[in-house]
Formats: structure tokens, sequence, C-alpha cells
């Protein structure tokens, strides 16, 4: 439980900015953080860093589930 604590106060690596964060949302077994959360879906398509975030997203992948 206390490397689980200090994993929280440390925060967690984004995908995208691969910069220690607190606060974000979890896709599958990733983290995004706040800030490039709000950037991502603020970004127009015709943007060239909308290309830049598909291909970080990339890495995410859905876990498989065992049964």
């Amino acid at each position: 439980m206390g490397s689980l604590l200090a994993k929280k106060q440390a925060g967690e690596e984004c995908v995208i900015c691969e910069q220690a964060k607190t606060r974000g949302i979890h896709l599958y077994t990733s983290f995004i953080c706040t800030d490039c959360e709000k950037d991502l879906i603020t970004t127009d398509t015709s943007n060239p860093k909308y290309n830049y975030y598909l291909k970080k997203l990339r890495k995410i992948t859905m876990p498989e589930i065992f049964s």
C-alpha cells in the first residue's frame, strides 16, 4: 500500500507528454493527463498537432481479458 500511495503522490506518466502528472484519465491501462486531454479534444483535425496525438494514442492497446 505504501508504494501505491507514493505513486499517487508522484503522479503517473502521461502516454502523450510522457511527464509525471497527478490529474488525468485512464484509458484501458494508459494514463492521459488533464492538460493533454484538453489539448487533444480542442485540436482541429487539420492541425498538424492532431497527427502527433494520433501517433501517441496508437501506443494504447486494449488489454486482453483472460478468463
